[in-house]
């Protein structure tokens, strides 16, 4: 006859709850209190995870808590409907005999496979039942990942609960008012507008995930940098080959997002703009970049002494308003000049883009080429770096040249389009309006002025132009 138990805990486990219902774990739940109404021990608690591994290593609380109650002789005896709804990993089944051992817990049954780990012979047989387990997962999470790489190589969508943004649910048709979206949206954001101000003009629209949940940058950012809207398979993190689903943008527009999202990371702007001209003015005095330095109400830019700011000569000041004004009336009127149109004539942004990125798709393809040669040993190490760096340093200057290329899509149809563009201008947001005066002025020199004057002499500032 059994001992006396008091505080037993059933435990119940499943990996995969694929319906949501958690049937699996009531079914073994059902079979663990039948155990132990038959044993006539009082079951104290229940302990559930519903839809975790006991194979990868991740967290299960339900199995921490259990233990942690054992050790603490809360629980005299313990239900579990196989060894492989414990654990499927033998270390961790060293782990879990440890503990009932210390804590004087001799009662651990199994509704199936019977066995008491508390001797010698039914301890190997749970050590070797864990151990099968574990090959088990492994073969089985083997053949789910060959799986994976081979729906990814024939482009074909994988699986998910939640439809992505611009496709139907079979994950493949896509969605006419969404892909409208997301071609507006990758071409503001080239235009210059951050992921912050497209979001607010999203939730301006109705315009929500397909969660049904308002936008955020790093949502957003998902969709822009995927490789799904441009008609491209991506597997881990990697684009594997073209996609069975129709693309939304050109590869090429997907480059050309990546390559502003790289320079965004490198020059790391992430607090809203308030200053329309930050990073472009120099003092007249020693070349140092002005700062933007509010005094009160009063915007202003300013030179800064210190190293922390360049080691400039902190001697000259300028209000940021009348500056701004007179700069961007500079600008409007670049965009009308014959100079312009003879620069810009000729020069394809699409061209140049499409030119480049097939350049970094035929280098990423060598790359590829010699990992695979050095895998079956046909190249040493030393060939391999020789050759692998001239090709990184290529892919290094295409990107370079790409952002270059990115920052003229600020000016799209704006040449010769001056007049319409100074009536919207105020209705531009401020990274918008930053990204076309950037994409046409380099720098602007600022020159001392007269000490107390209240007005902006415009022979102070002398424009430095990028095209």
């Amino acid at each position: 006859m059994s001992a006396r138990v008091s505080a037993a805990a059933v435990y119940a486990r499943i990996s995969s709850d694929t319906e949501g219902r958690a049937l699996g774990v009531t079914r073994q739940l059902e079979d663990c209190r039948r155990l132990a109404e038959s044993l006539g021990w009082s079951v104290a608690q229940e302990y559930v995870d519903n839809d975790l591994s006991a194979y990868s290593g991740k967290r299960r609380p339900a199995y921490e808590q259990l233990l942690a109650d054992v050790a603490d002789g809360l629980r005299d005896a313990v239900i579990c409907y196989h060894v492989d709804r414990l654990t499927r990993r033998p270390v961790e089944l060293e782990q879990f005999v440890a503990t009932v051992d210390a804590a004087g817990v001799r009662q651990v049954r199994f509704v199936s496979g019977d066995m008491d780990l508390g001797t010698g012979d039914g301890l190997l047989i749970g050590r070797i039942m864990a151990a099968v387990a574990a090959n088990e997962s492994a073969a089985k999470s083997r053949r789910v990942l060959r799986k994976l790489e081979q729906i990814a190589a024939e482009g074909r969508p994988h699986g998910g609960n939640r439809r992505p943004f611009g496709y139907e649910d079979d994950r493949v048709t896509v969605r006419p008012k969404e892909a409208e979206v997301i071609r507006q949206l990758v071409a503001r954001y080239l235009a210059g507008e951050s992921s912050r101000s497209l979001c607010s003009w999203l939730e301006a629209n109705g315009v929500r995930t397909t969660t049904g949940v308002e936008w955020h940058s790093p949502s957003l950012r998902g969709v822009l940098k995927s490789g799904r809207i441009a008609g491209l398979r991506e597997h881990r993190g990697e684009v594997v080959g073209p996609a069975v689903w129709d693309a939304i943008i050109s590869p090429a527009d997907r480059d050309r997002v990546l390559a502003r999202m790289a320079e965004a990371a490198v020059t790391g702007r992430r607090s809203p703009r308030r200053y329309l001209l930050s990073g472009l003015l120099r003092c007249g005095r020693c070349g140092g970049k002005l700062f933007s330095s509010p005094r009160g109400d009063t915007r202003r830019y300013v030179c800064v002494s210190g190293p922390d700011h360049g080691g400039g000569c902190g001697r000259l000041t300028v209000v940021a308003e009348p500056v701004e004004q007179l700069l961007v009336e500079a600008v409007l009127q670049r965009l009308d000049s014959p100079h312009l149109a003879q620069t810009l004539t000729g020069r394809s942004g699409d061209v140049v883009a499409l030119e480049l990125s097939d350049g970094l798709a035929a280098d990423q393809e060598q790359l590829d080429e010699l990992a695979v040669m050095f895998g079956k040993q046909e190249i040493s190490a030393r060939e391999w770096r020789a050759a692998r760096e001239p090709i990184e340093r290529r892919m290094t200057d295409r990107q370079r040249q790409l952002s270059a290329a990115t920052s003229t899509d600020a000016l799209a149809g704006l040449p010769g389009n001056s007049g319409p563009l100074r009536e919207q201008w105020p209705e531009l947001n401020l990274t918008r309006q930053a990204a076309i005066v950037s994409a046409v002025l380099d720098h602007a020199v600022i020159a001392p002025g007269q000490p107390g004057s209240r007005s902006l002499d415009p022979t102070r500032v002398r424009p430095i132009w990028r095209l």
